[in-house]
């Protein structure tokens, strides 16, 4: 059984500890304020690029450039968002775990990665996946430098050729209690169901010039929002973490004091036997 001074110094140890994990869910509350504000933000903007996109597409006549072409799919490319770093709960297990489900079965020569994130991109490196390891740190605020290299590259692979879809695998932030993994497909660009033989645009100079412009922005936009959304998750789930290993560390010190105090008072009852027991002897 531990000794009083061994109980008081992991009493100690956890009350360090305790200051730690209070420090860290401040500051993850603190990040997530302005992730929050940023992802709310981007949502407005992706959403109307979406709905212009698609209404282009419907349009059989100007869906001549690749990123608008459905190919059989022979390799498929998926861009994973993870995080830096730990103590942020099963966030990372549960991107991951998606994209093993999805890809399960799968010859792995018809299937690349491409992950963001160190956690992440260490996880998949131990595996027999082909990947990309670009693009190995994320950070911890929205980088509009990763976001344009992301979309250039993912545009790249695709109209080269080398991948036939990729999708990109991310956690959309709902609220500060809740989140949810979800999957998107970022190209090719579909039309809407039912969209066939829609409204025909006219373009000056040309739907060409216009339209390779204007798709590779669209899929920096949703890479830019599946980053911001990531971002979010994440400082929301390491938040909760945080605050669930500060309630436990107060648990936890709570009880060893319980225990502590026992043991003082067992000690100090045996102290005053003894002195009782010696008085008695002396008469």
């Amino acid at each position: 059984m531990a000794t009083l001074k061994q109980i008081r110094r992991r009493i100690r140890s956890v009350e360090n500890t305790r200051q730690i994990t209070k420090a860290m869910e401040m500051v993850a509350a603190a990040k997530l304020r302005r992730a929050q504000q940023r992802a709310e933000s981007i949502r407005p903007y992706t959403s109307k690029m979406r709905e212009v996109l698609q209404s282009l597409a419907s349009s059989a006549s100007i869906r001549t450039d690749p990123l608008f072409q459905v190919r059989e799919v022979a390799r498929e490319g998926w861009i994973l968002l993870a995080s830096d770093k730990g103590l942020c709960g099963s966030y990372n297990v549960n991107v991951s775990r998606e994209l093993e489900k999805r890809i399960k079965g799968r010859d792995s020569a018809g299937v690349y990665l491409i992950p963001v994130g160190r956690r992440i991109n260490d996880y998949f490196r131990r595996r027999a996946w082909e990947m990309d390891g670009t693009f190995r740190e994320l950070g911890d605020q929205l980088d509009l430098n990763l976001a344009s290299g992301l979309a250039r590259r993912a545009v790249q692979l695709y109209r080269e050729g080398a991948l036939d879809r990729i999708r990109v695998v991310y956690t959309h932030f709902i609220s500060a209690a809740s989140r949810k993994v979800v999957e998107e497909q970022l190209l090719p660009i579909e039309p809407p169901q039912g969209s066939e033989g829609g409204l025909e645009y006219i373009f000056e100079p040309s739907a060409h010039a216009i339209l390779g412009a204007l798709l590779p922005r669209y899929v920096e936009g949703l890479v830019r929002t599946a980053l911001s959304e990531a971002l979010a998750s994440e400082h929301s789930t390491r938040m909760l973490a945080m605050g669930n290993a500060t309630r436990n560390a107060e648990d936890m010190i709570r009880t060893l004091t319980l225990v502590g105090n026992k043991l003082r008072q067992a000690a100090i009852t045996k102290e005053i036997s003894e002195i009782v027991g010696g008085a008695e002897a002396l008469k």
